[in-house]
């Protein structure tokens, strides 16, 4: 299986607005029908973590955007999975 029909997968973690963090959450999980949203409430230097999968670098690209558009996101950082 290839890369492309392989689709890619990434960890987006997030700093969010005190308080935030179950609305921001189900927002995230709602984002987009193309693409696989999981997320966990976390304990630490942030507050959520996105797992997302998607069919192409394109479409995460535009899922990620969206995600920091969000009312109440303050910071992300994405890891790709290798």
């Amino acid at each position: 299986m290839s890369e492309e029909e392989k689709g890619i997968k990434a960890y987006v973690l997030m700093v969010v607005e005190i308080g935030s963090d179950h609305e921001v959450a189900e927002k995230v999980r709602e984002i987009d029908d193309d693409v696989k949203v999981y997320t966990d409430l976390v304990f630490g230097e942030f507050d959520i973590v996105a797992v997302i999968e998607a069919p192409s670098i394109k479409k995460l690209d535009k899922v990620i955007t969206k995600i920091r558009r969000l009312p109440g996101v303050l910071k992300t950082v994405t890891l790709v999975a290798s």
